[in-house]
């Protein structure tokens, strides 16, 4: 009897742990991802205040290495923005990184999930580009605060989508989650 009910309270809670396990896991995922798109965001909001602070602009620039991304922000050396030509001369300087999310935010990559939505009404789907960012893979702040318009997506391995958005004119940054039950970004 006591090896039937040891048997019985084992299989509840083998059970139990298949259920809850994932879903557990599913939840450090998306606060992986919500995590990441904050500190992006912040990363952001610093880059447009050292703009104004420099009174010269300072863009954070994007790069893909075998599919892996990392950012670098720069600093205008010469007045005429930051340019990738510039860049590569030595002119427009690093004033921080490179950093990849996966440094602060294990499995957490710049991504998109396949069959997102555009954020906006009408808007374009992100398709499988995760930084969307006009022609090139860099935002820009001036020094008075406005910015290259764009979206960044980031991921993680249970699907998490967040997206960290740019506007043009005021350079303010937010944060947006994909709710995948109702099949829309919501702002946070």
């Amino acid at each position: 009897m006591l090896f039937r009910s040891l048997a019985v309270v084992v299989g509840l809670l083998g059970t139990v742990s298949a259920t809850v396990i994932p879903r557990v896991l599913s939840g450090l995922d998306d606060a992986r991802v919500a995590g990441a798109a904050r500190y992006m965001s912040s990363r952001l909001v610093e880059a447009r205040l050292d703009a104004v602070r420099r009174s010269r602009h300072v863009a954070v620039r994007f790069t893909s290495s075998q599919g892996v991304y990392s950012f670098t922000a720069y600093a205008d050396g010469n007045g005429n923005g930051v340019l990738a030509s510039d860049i590569l001369a030595g002119i427009d300087r690093p004033i921080g990184g490179p950093e990849k999310l996966s440094d602060n935010f294990r499995r957490v990559e710049f991504g998109t999930q396949p069959g997102l939505p555009a954020i906006d009404k009408g808007g374009t789907a992100p398709g499988s580009d995760p930084i969307v960012l006009g022609t090139s893979n860099s935002v820009s702040f001036s020094a008075l605060g406005g910015a290259t318009p764009g979206t960044i997506y980031l991921t993680g391995p249970s699907k998490a989508q967040w997206a960290v958005r740019i506007t043009g004119t005021t350079g303010r940054v937010r944060t947006y989650r994909f709710d995948r039950r109702s099949g829309k970004w919501v702002p946070m």
